[in-house]
């Protein structure tokens, strides 16, 4: 192994696998550095796959423990084993990660297990995992470090009690009852499968609403939905302690604005306010790589930083902290240093909240559009009046488009309901391609299925539903 490059990515996860592998598909002598000893990121290993392996398995669970009597089905006594439950999700993670490991082989990546750091420009330091260091010279370096967990001040997590989403990917037993600090993706996905599993499942959230970065009316029917389910919501609330216990742990809940305090009992916390950008032991600030107010790498619209030949993509920088976006960018970065024109369209970055059901978004809010005064069309379709949903007997939920008053150009789109993942699909390349409403409208859609009830959403735009 060589260790003269043209491009050396620190970090393994979406972003900088993406990257490497691009890169040396278009020609490029690639190392990636990676200190997991795991390829994938956070992601892979203990972030959208694992929980999705566990999303999967406890609405399976559910199902048979009385979700099909409405079918005339009966199950009878339904058990779980949560430690086969676990070997199942870490099987899907051995799998995939041996899989990018397999791809680094095809493609002739150097896949070196350690901890990077950015020496100077055109140079990678190593710290090898089993031991000694390494110097990479390289033409190029791509920061793909990704993100870390964020904490909340005087509340020490022990991935026992009081867990972060990786602790709670891995718990030994179902809880009697569990405590989510925070209201968005994360929790509300990892709340969703130990309720399913039998936990009580409490969710204190510092903003008047769940979700909060997305369109309202998604926001609100969605916590409908999850009190239907039996979930608890203490919004415009905050955690001021967590204090463990010889059976647990003792939540103090404050609310925002006043005094009322009160105390809450759980088995298991979990502290899901976020992630922030990890960037530590990089040698970024020694080396005056400028970073953000909020601790991002700075970067310009081909993502490099203020030094020439350094690069950052994923959630070390701005944007939305997703996979695919990562991924995007990955692909992106690599055609700019290999001399090609990558390219990302934010505007058409789709967004999935992966418990039951689906809540998926792409483009903007009706929030957004009338904070920059842009007149706009609603249309909508519920899942209600969709005969493949009613078939199923899952109707919760519709399909929201916001078009252009002016041109019809779908602005954005809001889907809640099952299998909303795979339908905002469409409405992602429709913005990606500025299409209309009635471009959607007027394409054919397969009956019977959920996707007629988006064909329908955007005969609504123009005002002319016809199954409703």
């Amino acid at each position: 192994m060589s260790n003269n490059y043209d491009l050396v990515v620190i970090g393994g996860g979406p972003g900088g696998y993406v990257a490497a592998i691009r890169a040396a598909q278009l020609g490029l002598k690639v190392a990636c550095v990676e200190m997991r000893g795991a390829l994938g990121g956070t992601c892979l290993n203990v972030g959208c796959i694992p929980s999705k392996a566990l999303l999967h398995a406890s609405e399976l669970y559910n199902e048979a423990n009385g979700g099909m009597e409405k079918f005339g089905i009966s199950m009878g006594k339904v058990s779980v084993d949560i430690s086969k439950l676990m070997d199942h999700k870490d099987g899907v993670v051995n799998d995939l990660t041996n899989g990018i490991a397999y791809l680094f082989k095809k493609n002739k990546v150097d896949y070196i297990k350690g901890r990077g750091s950015v020496a100077s420009s055109g140079r990678v330091e190593v710290k090898i995992n089993g031991g000694g260091t390494e110097t990479l010279t390289t033409k190029n370096i791509v920061i793909a470090t990704g993100s870390d967990v964020t904490d909340l001040p005087g509340i020490e997590i022990d991935e026992k009690i009081i867990v972060s989403s990786t602790g709670a990917l891995s718990l030994s037993k179902v809880p009697n009852h569990l405590v989510v600090i925070g209201g968005g993706v994360i929790g509300l996905e990892l709340g969703s499968v130990w309720k399913r599993l039998g936990s009580d499942v409490t969710v204190v959230e510092f903003m008047d609403r769940i979700i909060p970065e997305m369109d309202s009316e998604i926001s609100k029917t969605f916590a409908r939905i999850l009190k239907k389910q039996g979930f608890k919501f203490k919004l415009k609330s905050k955690v001021t302690a967590v204090k463990s216990t010889k059976n647990g742990a003792t939540i103090t809940v404050e609310a925002v604005t006043g005094s009322k305090k009160e105390e809450i009992k759980a088995d298991v916390v979990l502290v899901a306010v976020g992630r922030k950008p990890f960037t530590d032991g990089l040698g970024l600030v020694g080396l005056g790589i400028k970073l953000t107010e909020r601790g991002q790498v700075d970067i310009n619209n081909y993502f490099e930083t203020n030094i020439p030949g350094i690069y950052a993509i994923g959630d070390v920088v701005r944007g939305s902290m997703l996979a695919h976006k990562a991924e995007d960018e990955g692909v992106a970065v690599a055609e700019i240093i290999a001399g090609y024109a990558g390219h990302v369209n934010y505007d058409a970055i789709p967004g999935v909240i992966y418990t039951m059901p689906e809540v998926a978004s792409v483009g903007m809010t009706e929030e957004e559009l009338k904070k920059i005064g842009v007149s706009y069309e609603v249309g909508k379709f519920p899942f209600t009046a969709n005969s493949r949903a009613k078939a199923k007997v899952q109707t919760d939920g519709f399909v929201k488009i916001l078009s252009s008053k002016d041109t019809d150009k779908i602005l954005g789109a809001h889907i809640i309901g099952v299998d909303a993942g795979n339908m905002i699909a469409e409405m992602t390349l429709a913005i990606e391609k500025g299409l209309t409403a009635e471009d959607i409208a007027y394409t054919s859609h397969a009956h019977p299925t959920e996707t007629e009830a988006i064909k329908e959403a955007a005969m609504a735009a123009g005002g002319k539903p016809i199954h409703m």
